[in-house]
Formats: C-alpha cells, sequence, structure tokens
C-alpha cells in the first residue's frame, strides 16, 4: 500500500512538470513559426474558390487579395471578388490584431453597404465557404495557448504535432491540432474541433512554394467540413511581394470605390 501511494505521489508531482515542459516547448515552435514569416512587407495574389456540396457538386469563384504587414500589430487583408457576377464586387477587410479582437468588414453590392462582423460572428462561414471569419486572420502567437503533443510523421514529411487553444471566448473552436514540418515551421495540415471538442474541419495545405528564399506559401488550401461533408479548396496564383501596397489602401472607404 505504501509503495502504491509513493508511486501516485511521484506521479502527481511529475506530471505538472511535464505538462509544462511540453507547454514551453509547444510555445517556442509557435515563436520560430512566425519568426521565420517576419520582413515580407506586402503581397498581392489571384485565388479560385472552389466550393463542393456533399454530392461533390461544385461552383467556382475567382478573387483577388491583398495583405500588409504590420509592424507591432496583426496583419491587414484584404478580399475583392471578381467571378461570377452574383459575387462580383463583393469585398472583405480584415484588421487582425495581437491582443484584441480582429477589426473585420464585408461589402456586399446588392446591399449597398458596408457589414461589420462582430466578434460574436467571427466563428460563421466566410461567404458561403468552409472557411470561417476566423480563419482568415493573420496567425498571432498572443491569440492562443500551445502544447506540444508530440513528434509525428506525416505523409513522409517529420512533423511537430502541437495543441493551439484559442483564448477568444468568441472563438468557435475549443482547441486546433496542427502538424509543422519539422524543417521550415510550415502547417502541412490544421484539424478543428468545436466548442463541444468534436472534430468540425481538416485543413490540408500543399503545393508549397519559397519565395525571396525566405517565405514559404501554400499554393493550395483544402478544408473539409467532417461533419457536413462540404469542402472548400482556395488555389492561390501569381503570389508577388513588395509591391508597393500602403495602409491607405486598407482604409475602410476602399471597400465601397472597388466595384
Amino acid at each position: 500500500m505504501k509503495i502504491k501511494l509513493v508511486s501516485l505521489l511521484l506521479i502527481a508531482a511529475i506530471t505538472p512538470a511535464v505538462a509544462l515542459a511540453d507547454s514551453m516547448k509547444g510555445l517556442e515552435i509557435a515563436k520560430e513559426r512566425k519568426a521565420r514569416d517576419i520582413g515580407w512587407n506586402d503581397s498581392t495574389a489571384t485565388v479560385t474558390m472552389i466550393l463542393r456540396n456533399s454530392q461533390g457538386e461544385q461552383s467556382i469563384r475567382k478573387m483577388r487579395t491583398m495583405s500588409l504587414e504590420v509592424k507591432e500589430d496583426g496583419d491587414k487583408g484584404l478580399t475583392i471578388f471578381d467571378e461570377p457576377g452574383d459575387v462580383r464586387g463583393s469585398a472583405f477587410l480584415t484588421y487582425s490584431h495581437i491582443k484584441d479582437a480582429d477589426d473585420q468588414w464585408l461589402y456586399l453590392p446588392a446591399l449597398k453597404r458596408v457589414k461589420r462582423i462582430a466578434s460574436k460572428n467571427k466563428s460563421g462561414p466566410f461567404m458561403g465557404s468552409e472557411f470561417s471569419y476566423e480563419d482568415l486572420s493573420s496567425f498571432e502567437i498572443e491569440k492562443y495557448q500551445f502544447m506540444y503533443i508530440k513528434d509525428e510523421s506525416l505523409e513522409g514529411i517529420d512533423c511537430y504535432l502541437v495543441e493551439q487553444t484559442p483564448v477568444d471566448s468568441n472563438s468557435g473552436y475549443k482547441r486546433e491540432l496542427i502538424w509543422l514540418d519539422k524543417v521550415e515551421y510550415r502547417p502541412m495540415r490544421i484539424e478543428y474541433y468545436d466548442r463541444k471538442n468534436s472534430l468540425l474541419k481538416v485543413l490540408t495545405l500543399t503545393d508549397y512554394t519559397l519565395y525571396q528564399n525566405k517565405y514559404w506559401r501554400a499554393h493550395t488550401l483544402d478544408m473539409v467540413n467532417k461533419q457536413s461533408g462540404k469542402s472548400t479548396e482556395l488555389k492561390t496564383e501569381n503570389i508577388r511581394f513588395n509591391t508597393g501596397l500602403q495602409d491607405r489602401d486598407f482604409h475602410q472607404n476602399v471597400l465601397t470605390r472597388l466595384h
């Protein structure tokens, strides 16, 4: 009985120390991931969005994206829809923040007004896709708590498996599991768990290309909703960096002048 009690006490003493070490390692991995994607200034790209329902039927949208790196805060992003006609002129503007809730606005030409996305609605679907509004924010370390889970091979690539837990109570996710390759710290797969801790969506990132000898970008993002059977694929082309974009290009009044 004494031996069993001693064993239980040892386990109780060791467990918090192991959890702390795994938390610190998870944070260090996240910091390295962030550090490898700093200094790109601005970028533009063209994106094809392919929406598929549970029967495999699909619809296609064409859009342009612009991004601006902001020092000591989250990035700014602007997405403009060009095709098909029923979404042409629609635009989405986001100001990601390190600690505060992101600022996001959606302009729909049919309504002829700019709609602000409330924090409590960030988990809603973006333009009917399987990406939510919060999925479109830049990755900021302060928005999560991290836990290193283990090393794991994914499609033959050695990865770190890290759990990240959103600190925002308005997040649609209880937790996320992310596989980062151990060489370049690129996200290869992300599993999103809903507030009930059930697997909701899986994002697979492929077709990575290296730009300016430093910045990796995935040209294909495939988000699959495991609960509905729907999916959205984003195929990115024509990525360009340092195009001269400035803060004024991301002002709210730009939204109503795009069409």
